[in-house]
């Protein structure tokens, strides 16, 4: 037969592929084992070839005869063609390297300007801190520093003319909107008038409520941040405050007895009134003050007086440390410039180094001896002085008490809605009452409540350094200011015509000068624009006004 006409076997698969396409051992696999064992050797390769073809060319095993190292075989059998890869350098021949003199000088250069660095920073850091201004110690402070007192003599007429001290906790919150720091109550102990032996000072007057309304009251004050001062004044619905001169050592007892008694109660403070009534009041205070210190050093003694005489006040003060004065030291219906200028640098004098308070009286109102125009100007003056500002209820309003003909004084009613009680002035209206004025951005409880809050937030006014200066005849003006803290510049006319400033600051330290300008906070009269810069050289104030004024720190 024609070796031509042979046929192939062929599998599944389909035709097999010729002889010359197998390699040598498939061949003598093939020729050992017949056509059985050559078609199932066969299919195997053949799946073997389809499954590499599916694979990634970078992932298939090399062909044989393939040179690994960069070696490739070229087709058809030409010379390999050599690709040269980098394998990097070995350990030995790095070393080598890096001992060589160039990169020896490299090292040494970069290390040398690394260190340099290093010392330019820290001496320029040692540089900066001292030459910067050193920060002034902050002065330790209770909480009567931070904020005014307000002072509730009568609670019912506080309260609209009927009330008790349960009725008290609801009008807590509009004194938290007057950012007052201190509460002084009463009295409101059990008092028969000019009757010692029935005057308890340990025991609440049943008309206001029990010892569990005040207890109740005290708690919720504490909640709202705000301190409780009960007066302890003793004969207070009697003809003289401390009884007889002769009962002055018994009165004196029950005071410090009481004082123990309400200390542990939970009050914050107590307050004593008339005292220049009080036979040697000056020991007497010492010795309270220490009693009220010794509980607590955050506890606090107020007495109050009628007298302006500056000597009579020295001599209560002498004795005691930390204790607040009332007086009518400020008290007088038609002041001047000149005249407030001389009061209050006289008493800062005469008390260098001691906290002070600042009132126009013991307890009264302001409109009891300040004239209506001069009630805005005084609301300023007496929350920039250095020390703390002490109102009674209604002079945020400007209240007026009322007496009627033949009856005696009594507290004016708080109206804090529309009047309930005839107006016999004639002049009581809505623009009156704590309603109408809280409605109204131009009112006086608006300026009380912008002054107040303006005093807590800035140390220059809270307990900053105090510097009058020279002015026109008829102005009161002076500097506050704490280290580098904003300045505060305040000017007041105390005239009934308008005045050009001419303000002088010979006397002022460096770090306190006047700048040129300065930014107007607020004013006591309408039509100033706040936060307007007004020219300290040409500065002029209307009638009646005051200006409180700011500028920054300057090294």
């Amino acid at each position: 037969m024609d070796p031509a006409e042979l046929e192939l076997p062929t599998d599944a698969q389909g035709p097999r592929p010729p002889p010359s396409a197998l390699s040598e051992p498939d061949a003598q696999v093939h020729s050992a084992g017949g056509d059985s064992g050559t078609m199932s050797h066969d299919t195997e390769i053949d799946m073997k070839e389809v499954e590499l073809s599916e694979l990634d060319p970078e992932k298939q095993p090399m062909a044989a005869g393939a040179e690994k190292n960069g070696l490739v075989k070229a087709a058809g059998g030409t010379e390999p063609a050599v690709s040269a890869k980098f394998t990097g350098l070995s350990k030995e021949e790095l070393l080598a390297a890096a001992g060589g003199r160039g990169w020896a000088r490299a090292r040494t250069a970069l290390l040398l300007l690394f260190w340099l660095g290093w010392l330019g920073m820290l001496a320029g850091a040692v540089a900066i801190i001292v030459r910067a201004p050193r920060c002034r110690p902050l002065p330790t402070q209770s909480w009567w520093h931070r904020g005014p007192l307000y002072r509730v003599g009568d609670a019912r007429a506080f309260l609209g003319g009927a009330g008790q001290l349960e009725d008290l906790q609801g009008h807590l919150e509009y004194l938290s909107t007057l950012k007052v720091k201190g509460l002084v109550l009463g009295p409101i102990h059990k008092n028969l008038k000019d009757d010692l032996a029935g005057t308890n000072l340990q025991l609440i007057d049943p008309a206001l409520g029990s010892q569990k309304d005040f207890n109740s009251f005290l708690q919720v004050a504490k909640k709202k941040s705000i301190h409780v001062i009960l007066d302890l004044t003793p004969n207070y619905q009697g003809k003289n405050s401390w009884f007889l001169p002769e009962q002055a050592n018994a009165t004196a007892t029950k005071v410090k007895e009481a004082l123990s008694f309400w200390l542990q109660a939970g009050v914050d403070g107590f307050q004593v009134q008339n005292v220049e009534n009080l036979m040697d009041a000056s020991s007497f205070l010492a010795e309270w003050e220490n009693i009220t210190k010794s509980f607590s050093k955050d506890k606090l003694l107020i007495a109050g007086t009628n007298s302006s005489d500056l000597q009579q006040l020295l001599s209560l003060l002498e004795s005691t440390k930390d204790m607040l004065l009332t007086s009518s030291y400020l008290s007088s219906f038609s002041p001047t410039g000149e005249h407030m200028k001389l009061l209050v640098t006289q008493y800062l004098n005469n008390t260098a180094g001691r906290w002070c308070s600042w009132s126009v009286s013991q307890a009264g109102l302001l409109t009891s001896f300040v004239p209506a125009q001069l009630l805005r100007l005084y609301q300023l003056l007496l929350f920039t002085l250095p020390g703390t500002p002490v109102f009674s209820y209604g002079d945020e309003i400007g209240l007026q008490a009322v007496n009627l003909p033949g009856q005696p004084a009594e507290a004016p009613v708080m109206p804090w809605n529309e009047p309930s009680l005839p107006d016999t002035s004639g002049s009581m209206g809505s623009n009156m009452t704590v309603k109408g004025q809280n409605e109204d951005p131009s009112s006086l409880l608006s300026l009380f409540r912008r002054l107040s809050d303006q005093r807590g937030k800035e140390r220059s006014l809270l307990h900053g350094d105090f510097h009058v200066l020279s002015s026109s005849p008829g102005l009161f003006s002076y500097v506050r200011h704490w280290d580098q803290n904003e300045r505060f510049l305040v000017v007041l006319n105390f005239g009934d015509v308008k005045l050009s400033a001419m303000l002088g600051a010979s006397a002022l330290p460096a770090s306190a000068r006047l700048p040129a300008q300065a930014d107007l906070l607020l004013s006591t009269q309408p039509g100033r624009e706040k936060g307007a810069s007004l020219e300290l050289g040409s500065l002029s104030l209307g009638p009646h006004e005051g200006l409180l004024l700011r500028f920054p720190y300057e090294a």
